[in-house]
């Protein structure tokens, strides 16, 4: 039972969180693109589709968690130092997305009504960056803990 927790965790996490990352990435140079070319429609529209791909799987991305603590329980490691960090980066990883990232791509789409435009959303994409980088090296510090599992004693 263990391998397949472990194994639906590790997929759920790779098909949940990987898209996140990767439009939440994305999300600023295609926000400055849409602002030099208020005109381009498909600037705009990548745009909100990027956005709508971090909401989307923002909410999928609940279950890694919940099947890494399944994962973790039947492992018998709960208690482990390793594992203790991973959940507290992970919370606050998604605290990051929720209540700076999120909102940021948000407020930018709608400074520029059906588009992204306006005042101070070059700043505003600049600010976005550096959470979504935030999120990004929690996410990469995550993943490495669950890879080496210092101190483990099932760890490789």
């Amino acid at each position: 039972m263990t391998k397949f927790l472990l194994a639906v965790h590790v997929i759920a996490a790779i098909l949940a969180i990987g898209p996140v990352t990767v439009a939440a990435s994305m999300f600023p140079p295609a926000a400055r693109r849409a602002m030099a070319s208020p005109d381009d429609p498909r600037a705009a529209e990548t745009v909100r589709l990027l956005h709508r791909i971090c909401r989307v799987y923002a909410t999928v991305g609940v279950v890694v968690p919940v099947f890494g603590f399944a994962t973790a329980s039947s492992m018998g490691v709960l208690g482990d130092a390793w594992l203790i960090v991973s959940i507290a980066l992970t919370a606050l990883a998604a605290l990051v997305l929720v209540a700076l990232v999120l909102p940021r791509q948000s407020a930018l789409l709608e400074m520029g009504g059906s588009g992204v435009a306006g005042d101070g959303s070059r700043e505003a994409t600049v600010r976005l960056a550096m959470f979504t980088g935030i999120f990004n090296v929690l996410w990469a510090v995550v993943t490495v803990l669950m890879i080496v599992r210092p101190g483990s004693t099932t760890g490789a």
